[in-house]
């Protein structure tokens, strides 16, 4: 039997990187699964290439949310797993020189969506379900530049650990995935379209690594397979780092 058999659920921002990695193999483990994402022809791609349902949607826009909990209900009534997936950051800002426009946009998707996009699908879940939130080793170091996206991350982490224990009566495990330096869109995308720069920085972000290597978004996937099926069902409010040793191993071992 396949990990997910028989189970509902949704990745947001599921068309690219660790999203599209782990909706395909939530597929493969027999979930029926639901993706969102803003750009349709990339959603309608990836929701083909996985045999999902896509949602095109915008997860800080409260009335999308309601639009992609209508969808789940008419199509299943019930949603077992939620991937909150989607987030990112549009620059790197140190406080000296960071936008307001920049802030509000970081915690607008990272922060309040991912709250309101766990409040939105919380009707649909049943008991014993679970709720994966991607998180970022950034949010344990104190990288400069980072600070807004950071501190984004710690916020949700902290949302973690209050809903799982708001929702434990109810057997919903909630536990926050945190990916180190993975090889996605983009990662890539923070250094443009020169090829020269792209290659640069994966090399950096890798030698932060214990590792020495960026992941693959499919090694990512594999942990958050692992949270949302049974085989995690005695973990929550945990923080499952699937850094490469970035976080706790890397910045001991160079002391």
């Amino acid at each position: 039997m396949t990990e997910l058999d028989g189970k509902v659920a949704l990745v947001t921002g599921g068309t690219s990187g660790i999203g599209l990695a782990a909706a395909t193999l939530f597929a493969a483990e027999g979930a029926r699964v639901f993706i969102t994402g803003r750009r349709q022809a990339e959603l309608d791609a990836a929701a083909e290439a996985i045999g999902a349902t896509a949602i095109r949607a915008d997860i800080a826009d409260l009335n999308d949310l309601d639009t992609i909990a209508a969808r789940i209900a008419d199509s299943t009534g019930r949603l077992d797993v939620l991937f909150a997936n989607a987030g990112g950051g549009d620059m790197l800002a140190p406080i000296a020189v960071l936008p307001p426009e920049s802030f509000d946009y970081i915690f607008g998707i990272n922060v309040r969506g991912t709250v309101f996009t766990v409040q939105k699908m919380l009707p649909l879940m049943p008991d014993g379900a679970s709720i994966v939130v991607t998180g970022s080793s950034s949010a344990s170091r104190g990288n400069p530049g980072f600070g807004t996206y950071s501190a984004s991350k710690a916020a949700i982490r902290q949302y973690a650990r209050v809903w799982a224990a708001e929702l434990a009566p109810r057997r919903i495990r909630v536990n926050v995935l945190v990916p180190g330096p993975t090889d996605t869109p983009g990662l890539r995308g923070i250094a443009g379209d020169d090829q020269t720069l792209v290659a640069g920085l994966v090399a950096q972000m890798a030698a932060t690594t214990a590792l020495g290597r960026v992941a693959d978004p499919a090694e990512i996937a594999q942990a958050a397979l692992f949270l949302a099926s049974d085989r995690s069902s005695f973990m929550t409010g945990s923080e499952l780092f699937a850094d490469g040793g970035e976080v706790q191993v890397f910045p001991a071992a160079v002391r």
